[in-house]
């Protein structure tokens, strides 16, 4: 049987679409958690997204259609779920170890 968030995820589509590791574009982004010039830590439809770089900038920020642009020298993206990181501790703890 499948569950909610199994039907959820089936239903999803998110797209992910980096240009040259410099211009990211992510849809389905529910919220940003955090963000500087290094890391910056975005809530999507799929679990939290993770993005590691250098002179990373948020260029666009669209509620209406959950769209986020980032630019920058990218070279990390990461997912994890947000009930995992829960269990084991603080997430920003863990992307500074």
């Amino acid at each position: 049987m499948i569950g909610n968030d199994e039907k959820k995820n089936i239903n999803t589509i998110q797209n992910l679409i980096l240009e040259n590791r410099s211009k990211l574009s992510i849809s389905g982004v529910l919220d940003v958690f955090s963000f500087d010039d290094q890391v910056i830590i975005l809530e999507t439809e799929l679990g939290l997204l993770t993005v590691k770089g250098e002179n990373l900038r948020i260029n666009k920020l669209s509620i209406d259609t959950s769209e986020v642009i980032v630019e920058g020298e990218i070279f990390n993206l990461n997912y994890s779920d947000k009930d995992t990181e829960k269990k084991n501790g603080s997430f920003l703890g863990k992307i500074f170890k």
